[in-house]
């Protein structure tokens, strides 16, 4: 009996701390491939344009924020299924360069996105890559990696659709800033 107190006492103190405090890693470290570059090709010339123009995306908007860019690589369309950016080209390019103040890189010559994977099919691409957060209820520094995933829909060679799983108060994601590998 004392044992069942005991056991109830833990748990009660356990549902009583804020869940952050409880949670702690327990997975492998989400590992980068050593040549990202070399993920978007394909033998397939529908494929390997769209994984190029992907590369593109990732590139020079995303990492290097050339947002003068964006209309090379978005159609004016381009749906938008993250929550804190408008559809639209014009709707994105303002939240990277008038929300989160990207100011673009003078060069931008090779990819540093720590990027895990590139998978192809039909019209879709997406892009999975290590995402380094904080551990919850730590004040030490101490991160974890989990993998973020950007996925696009092309239409002649755009992207006209993307999906990422941005929520509301999340924070920024990887992609709203120049995210550097992961150490490790």
């Amino acid at each position: 009996m004392k044992t069942l107190l005991a056991a109830a006492a833990v748990m009660a103190l356990a549902a009583s701390m804020p869940a952050a405090a409880q949670q702690r890693p327990l997975s492998d470290p989400v590992v980068a491939a050593p040549n990202p570059e070399a993920l978007f090709t394909s033998k397939d010339a529908k494929l390997n344009r769209n994984k190029q123009a992907t590369l593109h995306i990732m590139k020079e908007l995303l990492q290097c924020h050339q947002w003068n860019r964006a209309g090379e690589w978005l159609t004016d369309k381009y749906i938008q299924h993250n929550p804190v950016a408008k559809s639209g080209l014009a709707g994105v390019v303002y939240y990277f360069t008038q929300v989160a103040k990207q100011q673009p890189t003078p060069t931008c010559d090779k990819l540093t996105s720590p990027v895990v994977a590139v998978q192809a099919e039909g019209d879709y691409v997406t892009v999975s890559t290590v995402r380094t957060l904080p551990i919850p209820g730590t004040t030490t520094g101490e991160t974890y990696t989990t993998t973020w995933f950007d996925m696009y829909r092309f239409v002649d060679g755009k992207a006209d659709e993307h999906w990422d799983p941005m929520a509301l108060g999340a924070g920024p994601g990887p992609s709203a800033s120049a995210s550097k590998p992961a150490a490790g």
